[in-house]
């Protein structure tokens, strides 16, 4: 596992088009802003592996689609 120390602001790259970006932080927690392409799932880790389809979690494409969603959630320090 890669251990990174982000500030409010800051990004980390995946693979050249996912981007983590640290969007708050408050006592124990962070929110994140991700945006990644349309075709790629993203989940909260306690959600994988029980019993949610992450194939039902990827939109499906249209030539009008945008390429790349964003969104915001909130993940607690404890999450690894």
């Amino acid at each position: 596992m890669l251990v990174l120390s982000r500030k409010v602001g800051e990004q980390i790259v995946i693979d050249g088009n996912i981007v983590l970006t640290v969007v708050e932080v408050s006592g124990n927690r962070i929110r994140l802003g991700i945006t990644a392409p349309r075709d790629k799932a993203v989940v909260r880790g306690e959600l994988v592996g029980f019993g949610h389809d992450l194939e039902a979690c990827i939109p499906e494409t249209t030539p009008t689609a945008t390429p790349t969603i964003t969104t915001s959630c909130d993940v607690g320090f404890s999450l690894v």
